[in-house]
C-alpha cells in the first residue's frame, strides 16, 4: 500500500463530548492523528477533500445528522470512508446508508478492538480512494492535450471503429484519420492501442 503524502487523520463528529473524548483517547493511544468536532456543520467547514483519513460520525445529532453529513460529502465527491456510530441498531437505515457508500457501523458501547480493526481497514480504503482520484486527475490532464477533433477520433477508436469508418463518420480522409491517430499516440505517450484504450476507459469509468 502506497503511503500518501498527506497525513492520515481520523475525524470524529459527535455531539456527545464524552464519546468524542473516549474515541480520541482510544485512537491516539493507537498512534492515530485525531480531530474531533461537535457537529457536522463544524466538520464540513474545516474539511478539505484532499485530506486523507476516515470519518467516524454519530448517526443522530442535533442540526445536521450523520446521514445528512454523508449526503453532503457525496455531493462534494469527497473520497472519505465513513464509519457511523449508533446506539440504535437501525438495520434498514444501515442497509440504505451503506448502499450510498458508508463502509461500516460501530454500535455503542464500542469495543476497542473492533474500533481499531475498523479504522485500520477504512484507512486502507481511504488510501485506495485517494490513489484512484489522483490517477483519474492524471488521466484527465493527459487527455486534455488532445484537440477536439482528436477527441472525436479517440472516442471512435475506443468504440472499435476502423480508420475507414472513422473517416466516414467525421467526413475526413483516411490519411487524416491516420495522422490524428499518430498524434494521439504521441501526445498520450503510448505505443499500443491497448494502452490507449486503458487511458480512455479510465476517464470513462471516472465520469460514470
Amino acid at each position: 500500500m502506497t503511503t500518501p503524502q498527506a497525513p492520515q487523520t481520523i475525524f470524529i463528529v459527535d455531539d456527545d463530548e464524552a464519546v468524542r473524548d473516549s474515541l480520541r483517547w482510544l485512537l491516539e493511544a493507537n498512534g492515530y492523528r485525531v480531530r474531533s468536532f461537535s457537529g457536522a456543520e463544524e466538520f464540513l467547514h474545516a474539511y478539505e477533500p484532499d485530506q486523507v483519513g476516515v470519518l467516524i460520525a454519530d448517526v443522530r445529532m442535533p442540526g445536521m445528522s450523520g446521514l445528512e453529513l454523508q449526503e453532503a460529502l457525496i455531493a462534494r465527491k469527497a473520497p472519505l470512508p465513513i464509519v457511523f456510530i449508533t446506539g440504535h441498531g437501525d438495520v434498514p437505515m444501515a442497509v440504505a446508508t451503506m448502499k450510498k457508500g458508508a463502509v461500516d457501523f460501530l454500535e455503542k458501547p464500542f469495543n476497542e478492538t473492533d474500533l481499531r480493526n475498523i479504522v485500520a481497514r477504512m484507512l486502507e480504503q481511504a488510501n485506495e480512494r485517494v490513489s484512484q482520484a489522483q490517477a483519474q486527475k492524471n488521466h484527465e490532464a493527459i487527455l486534455s492535450r488532445l484537440t477536439a477533433r482528436e477527441q472525436q477520433v479517440l472516442e471512435r477508436i475506443v468504440a472499435g471503429r476502423l480508420n475507414k469508418q472513422i473517416a466516414g463518420d467525421l467526413n475526413i480522409s483516411i490519411k487524416t484519420v491516420e495522422a490524428h491517430r499518430a498524434n494521439i499516440m504521441e501526445k498520450l505517450e503510448v505505443t499500443t492501442v491497448a494502452d490507449l484504450m486503458k487511458i480512455a476507459l479510465t476517464k470513462a469509468e471516472g465520469a460514470a
